[in-house]
């Protein structure tokens, strides 16, 4: 028997759209599932953005204020897409409002806001999904296998890459994104948080670090009306006052270093995410940009040993609810309907499946320590997630 589970979504920018979608192609992928999600409303604050969300994708109502959806009964399960600043906000209303919550990272401006998000799911008994897509990679998955399995050997460093140039433009427009107020952090909230709970997935958790921070674009052009994505402006100039780069040294619990370097305004760089892993019998490397592939060496001739390339297959991840065999490609919004397949999952068995709030708090707690150690110049210990 499938259930009917009415879903809202609040901010409809680029994001909710692929919430949206993802909703929307989970009964495709995971015929199986006993919840099919029904679109009931969406919630955005620019006027027309709602209607229009609703007249291509079919929500059954929309508002312009997302307290309506809080108290909407038909309405079971939320998607948070909004800006950072709003998270925590409405995060904790939506649970406690009895909502399960499927929310972006990094889930408001500091760990105390994720984790005030946290404890009010658990409270309120909902579950919860965070969207760290990169870990829902089936090649990601893999690697995360073989390091437990032990065909590295003992894991001894991983360099985790973050390089994009969505920022780069010096007309990008000076948007809530590069506000501390609205934004909190910059480049650590946006894209280290993934490097955070990409290291944390395959390697455990972070003890200690050292960080340094730098924003290369100090002043950008308001824009003079509402912004999607990360379009140009020529208007009066503001300062940038959130960091474009970072680069730290991580300590895990378990004696592995580690290097987390991210930057929002590497020219040349589209999408450059991954990691390398080594150990002292082998190594994995991944590149998002070949997201189907990894490359693996291992076995006991240490020197000049071989890397392969390895296509992941239908026995990897959720790889064969899209692709019948290996080398076929999944891409970015394949791994969204993973993680909205996961969330409903959860809701059906009562069990979670796939990034939490729990997760998203340890994320939070690294940038935390990122942000003091960027001040102080000193090594930062990375506070209990609990």
């Amino acid at each position: 028997m499938v259930d009917t589970l009415g879903v809202a979504v609040v901010g409809f920018g680029w994001m909710g759209r692929v919430h949206t979608q993802a909703y929307a192609r989970v009964p495709h992928h995971y015929p199986q599932l006993s919840l099919r999600p029904h679109l009931v409303t969406v919630a955005e604050e620019v006027p027309g953005r709602a209607e229009e969300a609703a007249a291509q994708f079919g929500f059954a109502s929309t508002t312009r204020d997302w307290r309506e959806v809080a108290a909407d009964p038909r309405v079971q399960a939320v998607s948070i897409t909004a800006p950072n600043f709003l998270h925590r906000e409405i995060g904790v209303a939506m649970a406690e409002a009895g909502k399960h919550i499927w929310i972006e990272k990094p889930v408001g401006l500091t760990a105390g806001d994720a984790r005030a998000v946290a404890d009010a799911a658990a409270k309120a008994g909902v579950r919860s999904a965070v969207g760290f897509n990169y870990r829902n990679a089936p090649a990601v998955e893999a690697a995360r296998e073989l390091i437990a399995a032990g065909e590295l050997g003992t894991v001894t460093h991983v360099r985790v890459r973050l390089f994009s140039d969505y920022a780069a433009h010096p007309q990008g427009a000076l948007t809530w994104r590069y506000e501390r107020e609205r934004g909190g952090s910059g480049v650590l909230g946006d894209l280290a948080s993934h490097g955070a709970d990409l290291a944390r997935f395959l390697l455990g958790d972070i003890d200690r670090l050292t960080a340094d921070t730098a924003i290369f674009v100090p002043e950008r052009a308001r824009p003079t009306g509402a912004t999607a994505g990360h379009s140009l402006a020529t208007g009066e100039l503001g300062p940038v006052e959130n960091e474009d780069y970072v680069n730290c040294l991580l300590r895990f619990a378990s004696g592995a270093r580690g290097v987390l370097e991210a930057c929002r305004v590497s020219v040349g760089e589209q999408n450059n995410y991954g990691f390398e892993v080594h150990g002292t019998k082998g190594a994995v490397f991944w590149d998002f940009r070949r997201m189907g592939e990894l490359g693996i060496s291992r076995g006991t001739t240490y020197q000049d040993q071989p890397v392969s390339t390895v296509y992941v297959g239908p026995g990897d991840g959720d790889f064969g609810a899209f692709q019948p065999g290996a080398a076929n490609a999944m891409g970015y919004d394949d791994l969204k309907v993973v993680e909205a397949y996961r969330f409903l999952r959860s809701i059906a068995a009562g069990t979670s499946h796939g990034a939490t709030l729990a997760d998203a708090v340890h994320s939070a707690a690294v940038l935390d320590a990122m942000a003091r150690s960027a001040e102080s110049g000193a090594w930062v210990a990375v506070a209990p997630a609990g």
